[in-house]
């Protein structure tokens, strides 16, 4: 199984504080900011870097301004060629 790691981006500009996003995260990614946008309210924000970019935030977004991105990491395999030697 492929590990899968994700980045919310969050237009904060249009967000109004809602906090649905923060409720649906099954990762505790997201918080409400302790900060306030333009319009006067507190926006969602990414805290750490647990996010698998399951989309949860962006379907219950009822501003549609949560966009998610995922990025598979594949472990490395080391690719070891066997050389043979022929004696003569």
């Amino acid at each position: 199984m492929a590990k899968v790691k994700g980045f919310v981006s969050i237009k904060i500009e249009y967000c109004k504080g809602c906090d649905l996003c923060v409720h649906e995260c099954p990762q505790d990614t997201l918080v409400l900011s302790d900060k306030i946008n333009q319009k006067g309210y507190r926006y969602a924000e990414m805290t750490n870097d647990t996010c698998t970019g399951c989309t949860n935030c962006a379907l219950v977004c009822p501003e549609a301004i949560i966009t998610v991105y995922r990025e598979n990491l594949k472990k490395k395999s080391k690719s070891v060629e066997k050389i043979q030697t022929v004696s003569v």
